[in-house]
């Protein structure tokens, strides 16, 4: 059980975004999964459309499910910074590759260098090294280190 109970910050939310982008119209991401919005995958169709407003509605149902994941299973107490990081690197990479992942491991050890080192192996797409990807764990890097300040850390969002 996590001792964590945090919400997502607006500077992780702002993080989420930016790499995320935001797009209306179903399109295949790298690995030929169809996403819409903010990086929303589940029951996506071909040609589908949808409005501003659902992709920010799908985008915090997905969130939520992340934020209860690194609350549920990080048994280290975490910084706003870290839980951040976590939360966007869960939001981008699933649930079940984070729970039975190093990274996991060495956070919950307590282990926060070797953490952030951990950040940037999850940088392949098919094999290969995802330019994209590799900025994405760079900034989650950043951001569980205390590095950087993409938004206002000192609201936060409550996905209940």
């Amino acid at each position: 059980m996590g001792v964590n109970n945090l919400n997502y910050s607006k500077n992780g939310l702002a993080l989420t975004e930016l790499f995320e982008g935001d797009i209306l119209t179903a399109y295949q991401d790298p690995r030929g999964i169809w996403t819409i919005g903010y990086g929303h995958t589940a029951s996506v169709r071909p040609g589908e459309t949808i409005t501003q407003e659902q992709a920010v509605a799908l985008l915090f149902s997905d969130l939520r499910a992340a934020v209860h994941c690194v609350n549920e299973v990080v048994t280290a107490k975490l910084t706003q910074s870290q839980f951040d990081a976590l939360v966007d690197f869960v939001f981008n990479l699933g649930i079940a590759n984070f729970r039975h992942s190093t990274l996991l491991r060495d956070v919950n050890a307590a282990h926060f260098p070797e953490a952030v080192a951990q950040f940037r192996l999850w940088d392949h797409c098919g094999g290969i090294v995802n330019a994209g990807l590799l900025r994405r764990r760079n900034a989650e890097a950043a951001e569980f280190s205390g590095n950087t300040r993409i938004g206002d850390v000192s609201a936060s969002i409550a996905f209940v």
